[in-house]
């Protein structure tokens, strides 16, 4: 199967960095209990936790899925992308040694009808109509970020719409699912709540198309530790980042991205306009 590798180097980072000022508590248990309160606390915090949102049948389901495209079972399926960790072995590993070589899959949910339907899952689609505020949604991305054992390198801290060519008042909502239990030490996602009310942030490139290390707001993160089957609701400007995987733990998860679909592209000059000149071909 064709594949890549991580075109960018990522790289040591302060140890303050993805320090943080608690877990993330609180949220709810199923999208049935997502209230009107609740998507209220999104639009202000920038975040919503739904814990237990997918059965552990849905979890083993999509871990099987993404297994079988890396496996090479569905040919068609080729955006594969390999940690730098890895490259001097790729073509020594195992088929299970694969499995923890590997950085992300993306755009593979509709290559396995297990990964398409968590996408459509009909609970999670009413909760973002009530987020977006729209009954007609798009998804406009969808990824595997698998952050394999003790090679697994940081996504520094960014806003996911510094990647979109979209309006910056769009309301996108990102659902990352955790497929093993996700931790502080093993890079479960960290957020800063409130940071989407501040608009664009300038990024550039160093480890990877990030904000400023100086820039990270100190001491009020949030660590979103989540077990499998859990998600995060996130807002498209707030700030995030995931630290290192130095664990001999797997820590994978699905990332989808919606907007109504209604919203039209804007040109990447918009976009670099925003976020910063260095952004042209960067990649989420």
């Amino acid at each position: 199967m064709p594949f890549t590798l991580d075109p960018d180097k990522g790289g040591e980072y302060p140890s303050w960095l993805y320090e943080y000022a608690a877990d993330a508590t609180g949220g709810v248990r199923g999208f049935d209990a997502v209230t009107a309160d609740d998507i209220a606390q999104f639009h202000e915090q920038g975040y919503l936790i739904v814990r237990d949102a997918f059965t552990q049948a849905e979890v083993a389901a999509a871990l099987d899925g993404l297994v079988d495209l890396i496996d090479g079972k569905n040919p068609e399926f080729r955006d594969l992308q390999f940690e730098n960790a890895a490259a001097a072995k790729l073509d020594q590993l195992t088929a299970e040694e694969k499995q923890d070589a590997i950085r992300k899959l993306f755009y593979m949910a509709s290559y396995d009808n297990r990964l398409w339907s968590l996408t459509k899952h009909s609970k999670l689609m009413s909760v973002l109509k009530r987020m977006i505020g729209s009954d007609e949604l798009k998804m406009f991305q969808d990824m595997a970020l698998l952050k394999p054992p003790r090679i697994g390198r940081e996504k520094p801290w960014h806003q996911d719409m510094a990647y979109f060519n979209l309006p910056l008042e769009t309301t996108v909502v990102g659902v990352w699912i955790a497929l093993d239990e996700a931790t502080a030490d093993n890079g479960c996602m960290m957020v800063i709540p409130g940071s989407h009310k501040k608009g664009a942030q300038i990024h550039f490139r160093r480890r990877d198309w990030q904000i400023c290390d100086t820039d990270v707001a100190r001491g009020v993160a949030l660590s979103v530790p989540l077990k499998p089957g859990s998600c995060l609701l996130f807002h498209g400007l707030i700030h995030h980042g995931t630290p290192a995987n130095r664990t001999d733990q797997r820590r994978r998860a699905l990332q989808y991205h919606y907007c109504s679909a209604h919203v039209e592209e804007m040109p990447t000059a918009y976009r670099l306009e925003h976020f910063g000149s260095e952004g042209k071909d960067v990649e989420c």
